[in-house]
């Protein structure tokens, strides 16, 4: 693979990433007004993380990592410019507190994506 390439599947991996956290974080800040079950966020970042793994296995713990960064920073510029937020109470260690359980559940989705190929690949080639 040249090196052209290694850059192109990068950039790509940090794109898809970063458009699944768009989208997470804007149903988290914007859907019901911002008062979506958390359970549902959690849900759509496991959901992306483990389709990451399924697709690009371990590499693809790029792509989870710009998802998952878009979740926390999204509160760290509504508590920055002061706007309304729905996570309660509204302080840095509540959003760190976000980030790091996010950031678990990122790398489970992830992990669980690996599995299921691995197990899925080693199936379909016949191997026991």
């Amino acid at each position: 693979m040249s090196s052209t390439n290694i850059k192109n599947s990068l950039l790509l991996l940090l794109v898809v990433g970063f458009c699944a956290g768009v989208v997470i974080a804007a149903v988290d800040n914007f859907a019901f007004e911002g008062e979506v079950s958390p359970i549902v966020i959690v849900g759509m970042l496991f959901t992306a993380t483990a389709s990451f793994g399924a697709i690009w296995t371990w590499r693809g713990g790029l792509a989870t990592v710009a998802a998952w960064a878009c979740v926390p920073l999204a509160h760290v510029a509504k508590h920055v410019l002061g706007l309304p937020d729905t996570l309660q109470p509204n302080t840095y260690t509540s959003i760190l507190l976000l980030a790091i359980f996010t950031f678990a559940v990122a790398v489970i989705g992830t992990g669980c994506g690996v599995l299921l190929r691995k197990l899925t690949t080693a199936s379909s080639q016949g191997n026991p």
